[in-house]
């Protein structure tokens, strides 16, 4: 368990635009920070980070909460490990008693998959720096390579001996279980139930997530094996932590340089990454050979829309360019393409530059998709019916864009660069966007049918989230709560056992009022956060938005968040404030309205009684009660200003 202390130290020293960063791009917008919501498909900055309230907020898909939550909803780990997160990024040294047996066996196995996966790496570079056979080779690899030694401890490369059960054995040694060597892929099992090194004797570039983990690892054959063999490269296969067409290689090291110059350059390999590094450009990433996934390109989306393609200039560049063109347009990217002739590849190019020459050779020689699509497409095509299959092609990929004008821009370009008719290309275009929407709409219609009735009805059993199980007057006291809890509304109310004067704030008049009738909300979270603020309204300093927006259970703080962040946020000074007298005949309307909806719920529910009730005295019972509900309900009206015509 982490103690109070630390986790203040901890909380006091996040900064959730510092933490947010490391996810996604922000912009400063306003009072706030914007950019894409990391939790859903963005296409528009609809994610609100507030530095002054440390809280952010999606106003597209609603998730809400503090700094601890959103390492929490975006890792996919506890709120412990979220603090241990940010304790580390702060270096916040965090003291924590030791695991029993069995708590160590019920750790998280992705937790477990993780750690594995971190000892190795430290493995791995210790081999390659301090090891006899390390250093003569692997070491002497990047060495050759041109690699420099801060280069290869950014990337945390390695060696992993050309031993089939060193790196096994080495492990088991230091307690990692066998399940866990397996599960990473680090190792495999033969039939006799020995574990065999998977990476024996290549260099290792292991991949670390976006958040820093180490995910996977991808071990190359040294060159002076790699004649005859078709698998120079061997990655981690996909396990619970690691899915390769959800990753990008340098993510992590890309990630701050790619939105400092909104771009990002994708080029094919390990060395590719390192090598431009290596010579100053950092905002690089690889997709190590497998085809481009839309998940990478999410991922890349949330840092910037501008990307550049940098591939080799053979047939398989050109195809790897046409391959990902069009998923990149229809995911919002903006694409320019740079194919590197004479038979070299970014990495051998990174090597002939400085940072400031490569940006300015890319600068010059990157083209637009549509002239790199035509050129390719086009180039010494005659034939007038793979003409027509080559101009089809590049209308196919400007109808996958969503943005009209853009699509207008390139249609014109398109029709300038091979003579076709605007208007031609236009036909043909929309001939596609409606052939896609046809066919988006039965694929849609297919996954009805297919998923069974109890899936697509809301079942009673399956819980709510706080706001949907409470009224909407019921939410807006719980937000005048979290918002104004601690705010004076009530002054000098006689105390007759003390024979004094007291004053009630927010919270305590809300309590105390609904508590002349017994009445209580109707949500757990919502009675937690009245009974809370009421217990801290004598604390010295109590602020409920603060207090509620970072508390440490998750539903709480981020119901709280969602009521105190407004979409619009102005500037402090041109926010209007509310008088004392505003504030308190807000919150009585709002109790009014709170007892309205719960007579007009309690008629409704004597009325079906009503109807089903057979013995005459407890019909006159019940009879007698509607009346007495009809005659309340009157006099609230009459104080909510509302005519009630009694039925």
């Amino acid at each position: 368990m982490i103690d109070n202390p630390t986790v203040q130290r901890i909380l006091d020293a996040a900064n959730i635009v510092d933490v947010v960063s490391e996810f996604v791009s922000l912009r400063k917008a306003g009072t706030s920070y914007k950019g894409l919501c990391p939790f859903h498909d963005d296409r528009t900055p609809s994610f609100s980070v507030s530095p002054v309230k440390g809280v952010y907020k999606c106003f597209s898909c609603g998730e809400a909460g503090n700094v601890v939550n959103f390492i929490m909803k975006h890792e996919q780990v506890t709120y412990p490990e979220a603090l241990k997160w940010i304790a580390r990024k702060y270096n916040i040294e965090v003291q924590e008693r030791e695991l029993t047996s069995e708590e160590k066996r019920l750790e998280n196995e992705r937790e477990s998959m993780f750690l594995v996966n971190e000892w190795a790496s430290k493995y791995f570079q210790n081999i390659l720096k301090n090891n006899v056979d390390g250093q003569a080779i692997g070491l002497q690899y990047f060495r050759s390579r041109g690699f420099r030694d801060d280069i290869i401890q950014k990337f945390q490369l390695g060696y992993c001996l050309n031993n089939r059960q060193a790196f096994s054995n080495a492990a088991l040694l230091a307690g990692y279980k066998k399940e866990f060597l397996i599960k990473t892929g680090l190792c495999f099992e033969r039939e006799n139930g020995e574990l065999v090194d998977r990476f024996n004797g290549r260099v290792l570039f292991p991949w670390i997530s976006v958040s820093g983990k180490v995910t996977a690892f991808g071990g190359r054959l040294l060159d002076s094996r790699t004649k005859g063999v078709s698998q120079k490269y061997v990655n981690s296969p996909d396990s619970e932590i690691y899915h390769k067409e959800r990753e990008l290689y340098g993510i992590f090291q890309a990630k701050k340089a790619i939105a400092k110059f909104d771009l990002v350059y994708m080029v094919e390999g390990y060395t590719d990454v390192v090598s431009m590094h290596q010579c100053g450009i950092e905002n690089v990433v690889a997709n190590s050979g497998t085809a481009l996934s839309t998940h990478q390109i999410k991922l890349l989306r949330r840092f910037t829309p501008n990307i550049v393609l940098l591939y080799d200039g053979d047939a398989a560049g050109q195809h790897a360019a046409l391959r990902g063109t069009d998923m990149l347009l229809s995911e919002g990217m903006n694409v320019k393409v740079l194919l590197i002739p004479d038979g070299k590849d970014p990495d051998e190019l990174a090597r002939s530059y400085s940072a400031e020459d490569f940006r300015k050779y890319i600068e010059e020689n990157q083209t637009d998709f549509i002239v790199f699509k035509i050129n390719v497409l086009l180039k010494g095509v005659s034939d007038p019916v793979k003409r027509s299959e080559a101009i089809n092609s590049i209308v196919q990929s400007i109808a996958v864009i969503k943005d009209p004008i853009l699509r207008d821009t390139y249609l014109r370009e398109c029709a300038h660069r091979t003579g076709v008719k605007e208007e031609t290309l236009i036909a043909q275009m929309n001939r596609y966007i409606h052939s896609d929407r046809e066919q988006q709409r039965k694929e849609q219609e297919r996954r009805m049918d297919a998923t069974p009735l109890s899936e697509s009805v809301p079942s009673p059993v399956r819980p709510a989230t706080p706001v949907q199980q409470a009224s909407k007057v019921e939410t807006m006291l719980v937000q005048a709560i979290v918002r104004d809890g601690e705010k004076i509304i009530i002054r000098d109310v006689p105390n007759e056992e003390t024979g004094t004067t007291v004053n009630l704030n927010v919270a305590q008049y809300i309590a105390y009022d609904l508590g002349l009738d017994n009445l209580s909300f109707s949500n757990p979270v919502s009675i937690q956060i009245l009974q809370e603020a009421v217990e801290h309204s004598s604390d010295e300093g109590f602020k409920a938005e603060e207090y509620f927006t970072h508390h440490s259970d998750i539903n709480l703080s981020t119901l709280a968040v969602k009521l105190s962040v407004d979409r619009f946020q102005l500037s402090e000074s041109l926010q209007l404030k509310e008088r004392e007298t505003d504030l308190r005949d807000r919150i009585i309307h709002l109790i009014l309205d709170f007892r309205m909806n719960y007579v007009e719920q309690h008629l409704k529910a004597l009325q079906a009684r009503l109807s089903q009730e057979q013995d005459i005295d407890k019909m006159m019972e019940i009879m007698a009660e509607l009346k007495n509900m009809q005659e309340m309900r009157n006099i609230l009206a009459k104080k909510l200003g509302t005519d009630i015509v009694v039925r």
